[in-house]
């Protein structure tokens, strides 16, 4: 088992890095062309829901230029003051984005109280209820597009845009709902309450990105990540790599930084071991499509997992090979290795 050709790994950080600009670009353009037919629909119609809905593309316009200058800065390369890398400014990037949306919202909801109050008056629906369909899948399509390549690549910063995006054809959804209903009754109220009901979902948005954001400053434990490497473990295992124990993960803009202790046979040599771990850590990182590293420590078998210790023609073994038990999330994030009950019919010599 080798490691991959040289270059190989740089090469795909290159085109994870034009995917993550391009996706960016695409969003930029597409939000400011929205906006400006979004506004002219609000001038069209006096909508308080249609202008509920030109204020979060405002939002989303200055979250997505935050975020094309926080990828420019997450690619740079690790140097001496920053060892893991600058991926973490993705998390900033989503915090100040789920905060912009959140304020929008309190916008939202301001006017359409003021709505509520002193009433509302409407004109040229169907051409507002026209533009704000057409706008709505306009961003429903930027929105998947977003998330897609942002989980692809593993960009923070891209899937909180997308999520914003799909959160602004909920918005659109909305503003459709209340201005049908103002044109098949003839009673304007439904114009604020729909503007309401979107300032509501879009504060719940923003405080869910900025707790997402905020979970990845403070290096939460991403589960899902943690259960791909498991598996990728699973898929790379060969005899010598016993077992898996203390694993941990985190992610830093695109890189991810992983560590864990593996169990090898106690009689190997250090450069045997070496070699093991080093050609074990590419298998995992390849099997599992991991940008990033793993680093291992190696704990010697103390001839404790014999049963599950599938080398061949070792001078130690006490017990001959059983079975080699799947590995589980919770056995490899366990801090002491769970080394096999021994049966009464053991020997201990």
């Amino acid at each position: 088992m080798s490691a991959p050709p040289e270059g190989v790994v740089s090469l795909v950080s290159r085109e994870a890095n034009r995917a993550r600009i391009r996706a960016v670009a695409v969003s930029l353009a597409v939000s400011m062309l929205l906006l400006g037919v979004k506004y002219s629909a609000y001038l069209a119609t006096g909508s308080a829901a249609i202008l509920s809905d030109a204020l979060e593309t405002i939002t989303n316009i200055v979250g997505t230029v935050f975020a094309l200058g926080g990828i420019f800065y997450a690619i740079r390369p690790p140097d001496q003051g920053h060892p893991y890398g600058h991926g973490k400014i993705e998390y900033m990037s989503a915090v100040f984005e789920g905060g912009l949306i959140s304020f929008a919202a309190v916008l939202i909801v301001w006017f359409a109280v003021q709505e509520l109050i002193f009433g509302a008056e409407l004109e040229q629906i169907d051409l507002g209820l026209a533009i704000t369909v057409a706008a709505g899948l306009v961003n429903l399509a930027l929105g998947g597009y977003l998330v897609r390549v942002g989980r692809r690549v593993n960009s923070v910063t891209l899937v909180a845009d997308g999520r914003h995006a799909l959160s602004d054809f909920k918005t659109s959804v909305g503003v459709i709902v209340g201005l049908a209903l103002v044109w098949i009754t003839g009673k304007p109220v439904f114009d604020p309450l729909a503007a309401l009901a979107v300032g509501l979902n879009l504060g719940w948005t923003g405080v869910g990105l900025v707790r997402h954001g905020a979970g990845g400053l403070l290096d939460e434990e991403d589960t899902e990540l943690l259960r791909r490497i498991v598996d990728a473990f699973e898929a790379s295992a060969f005899p010598g790599i016993i077992r898996v124990h203390r694993l941990r993960a985190i992610r830093s803009g695109p890189v991810t930084h992983a560590d864990a202790h593996l169990i090898v046979p106690e009689y190997w040599t250090v450069e045997t071991a070496h070699e093991a771990v080093n050609a074990f850590e590419q298998a995992v990182l390849s099997a599992g499509e991991v940008e990033g590293e793993i680093v291992f420590h190696t704990d010697p078998c103390a001839r404790e997992f014999c049963r599950i210790c599938d080398v061949e023609d070792c001078p130690i073994r006490r017990q001959p090979f059983e079975r080699r038990p799947a590995l589980t999330l919770l056995e490899a994030r366990a801090p002491e290795p769970a080394p096999p009950v021994s049966r009464a019919t053991d020997c201990s010599g």
